[in-house]
């Protein structure tokens, strides 16, 4: 199994990180643990860097932190064997500053970043690891123009926006949302060899699992899958194992 979204190096690891990688490396479980800035990159490729195989990172600034700014440079020279996407990347519209103009001003700079971050992921030969929450047209038509591949972490759109990433090519990133929302019908008309099983950890922890989060709960998120398609959950976890490969292609 892979999980394509983590974030061991999050302080709700710090007393047992070492631990909690050693149990997923003894379950078979490899991990991309995903910055959301410029240190937590760093941390992340650290982190990284401490595992002949199984542990990997990749380099992004979140949108929620865009006013922190988006130094391409500083990012790219980041750039090493162990990092495989650039991410975590994107927009995210759901809190809204009070007035019309710090509102807008508010997207745009989200905008902005995104657009540095894709050029980045260009340059680099990336795929992109995206964060999109209630602003999937923005982030379609930052896309639809480029031959750029990618997943939409966590993914909570419509109908209408799976049909439009997957028309582009995106991977569709499957997690613990799915206990939380009805994501059913999504589940039911994404092919499986556009899902990514991820855990966004320590967050979103499936119901029956610790309260805090791990990439040790992969396989709840496979067995909800597999039973929203009727099929066996080794197809499940062979497959989405396989498109991780596929879209993460240094694995």
């Amino acid at each position: 199994m892979i999980d394509t979204h983590a974030h061991l190096n999050f302080s709700q690891f710090d007393k047992d990180r070492k631990e909690v990688i050693s149990e997923c490396l003894k379950n078979n479980i490899a991990v991309i643990n995903v910055g959301i800035d410029y240190q937590s990159s760093k941390e992340v490729i650290g982190m990284a860097e401490e595992y002949e195989a199984g542990i990997y990172a990749s380099i992004g600034l979140h949108p929620l932190d865009a006013d922190q700014g988006f130094d391409s440079e500083k990012y790219k020279d980041l750039n090493c064997d162990k990092v495989v996407a650039v991410g975590e990347t994107g927009l995210d519209y759901w809190y809204k500053p009070k007035g019309k103009a710090k509102r807008e001003s508010y997207k745009e700079k989200q905008k902005e970043i995104f657009v540095k971050q894709v050029a980045l992921a260009e340059e680099l030969d990336l795929p992109l690891i995206i964060h999109c929450r209630v602003a999937f047209d923005d982030a379609y038509d930052i896309l639809k123009q480029k031959k750029l591949k990618g997943v939409l972490h966590c993914f909570t759109g419509s109908l209408l926006d799976l049909e439009r990433f997957l028309d582009l090519g995106y991977f569709i990133g499957v997690n613990g949302i799915i206990f939380k929302m009805d994501l059913r019908e999504v589940i039911e008309k994404t092919p499986l060899n556009r899902i990514l099983l991820e855990t966004d950890c320590p967050f979103l922890s499936p119901p029956g699992f610790d309260q805090r989060n791990s990439p040790l709960s992969l396989k709840y998120i496979g067995e909800e899958v597999a039973r929203i398609k009727n099929i066996a959950l080794e197809e499940v976890l062979d497959k989405t194992q396989n498109n991780a490969k596929v879209l993460f292609n240094k694995l």
